[in-house]
């Protein structure tokens, strides 16, 4: 586990557009380009002097080589109305992504509990993220790590737009086991 590098966006582009991008069907062909536009965001997230915003990644290595295995972002955001937490900041977990071939092996929770103790040397008592409603993987691997269910977007996006809806999570790292 590590903070990324400029040396890290290529693969963590490419893994994060494989977890959220399909490379099949009518999609596929718009696949590269969805890779490059996560490249470019991510090189300019990096390239900001923030100072809560942080990038991990999980790296296996092997022969002296490490290879990047998994990733997620977190900042702090600050709150409004609807997310209701509150007017303050808080830190938000984004694009938590594991390659495919290493899912299921504790890339996932170890990058969250990465997050935990950087939020806390932050000076946060709480984390929080979105899933979607379908994501049943995602759901479990969050509600086993200590996070529950804050808040459900309102049904009219499943309704109107045929999509699954966000669920808000929310951790209160003071009442989870590190």
């Amino acid at each position: 586990m590590r903070v990324a590098t400029s040396s890290d966006l290529t693969g963590v582009a490419q893994i994060i557009a494989e977890s959220f991008h399909s490379r099949h069907g009518i999609w596929g062909w718009a696949f590269p380009f969805l890779r490059l536009g996560i490249y470019e965001d991510l090189r300019h997230r990096l390239a900001l002097p923030a100072p809560h915003h942080i990038c991990l990644v999980a790296v296996d290595s092997i022969a002296g080589i490490n290879h990047i295995v998994g990733t997620v972002e977190m900042a702090v955001r600050f709150s409004d109305s609807r997310a209701n937490v509150g007017y303050r900041s808080f830190p938000y977990l984004s694009n938590l992504a594991v390659n495919p071939q290493y899912r299921r092996q504790g890339a996932a929770s170890s990058l969250l509990k990465a997050c935990d103790r950087t939020a806390l040397n932050w000076g946060f008592k709480d984390l929080y993220l979105h899933v979607l409603e379908n994501n049943h993987q995602a759901q479990k691997l969050y509600f086993k790590s200590g996070y529950r269910v804050n808040k459900v977007e309102s049904p009219w996006n499943k309704l109107f737009f045929q999509r699954s809806r966000q669920m808000l999570l929310h951790k209160n790292l003071h009442n989870t086991p590190q």
